[in-house]
């Protein structure tokens, strides 16, 4: 089978999977928590190089206060509790997103997960927090712009244009799974995922199991990608 470098997920459907049961909506993030940690396991049986989580976009800070709040203290409890498997198993993490608007603990909890395991290189967890694919790609222009002004030359192409993004250096996801029955991207990944393979489930992120997982990476196995050309000509 075919094992995609680079999986993303869009893990959705958390708040839906608590009221259907009549539990706070913190309980769904809780178990949807539990659900990532498992992903990441699977990741790793299976060889996959790059997983990526979209843990909180910028349209979330719309949502309750103390939900946001909630979230907010989960990334930094999860940090906490995975670490041990993060060294036992090599991961490395990165953070994609905005620094604006995080509290102080958020963000010293950003660097230090980064910084105790950049030696890492069994597998790389990208957590998507605070992010926005639109936001990113103006971010980037801001700073091409920024560089220009400064008299720097730039030959705008693809590849210039994406070492502005937020982690340049990791590849594009091979496959982006979402869960809990929507199909779209909602601003995850816009410029990477280009010609990413995308997968849905109807399933709530907290009901996704080690079988859905490896269902979604053979459909994936089973795919021809052309990025745009012919196959044998």
């Amino acid at each position: 089978m075919r094992i995609p470098q680079h999986v993303a997920i869009i893990m959705d459907g958390n708040g839906r999977w608590a009221k259907k049961r009549g539990l706070p909506r913190i309980k769904g993030h809780q178990r949807g928590a539990k659900v990532l940690h498992n992903t990441v396991k699977w990741s790793l049986e299976m060889g996959i190089k790059y997983l990526t989580a979209f843990s909180f976009s910028t349209e979330n800070w719309k949502r309750p206060k103390e939900e946001v709040e909630f979230l907010m203290d989960l990334f930094v409890q999860m940090i906490d509790r995975e670490m041990e498997l993060l060294r036992k198993e090599r991961v490395r993490v990165r953070i994609l997103g905005r620094k604006e608007g995080l509290s102080e603990k958020v963000l010293k909890k950003w660097q230090e997960v980064e910084e105790k395991t950049k030696e890492f290189d069994r597998m790389t967890l990208v957590i998507a927090f605070n992010y926005g694919g639109r936001r990113e790609i103006l971010d980037a222009v801001e700073s091409i712009l920024k560089d220009v002004s400064q008299g720097k030359k730039i030959e705008l192409t693809e590849e210039t244009f994406r070492q502005y993004l937020y982690l340049p250096d990791v590849p594009d996801p091979d496959l982006i799974i979402r869960t809990s029955g929507e199909m779209r991207l909602s601003n995850f990944l816009l410029w990477q995922s280009a010609y990413s393979e995308l997968y849905f489930f109807k399933k709530p992120w907290p009901d996704f199991t080690k079988k859905d997982f490896l269902r979604a990476i053979e459909s994936y196995s089973k795919r021809e990608r052309r990025f745009g050309g012919l196959i044998n000509g």
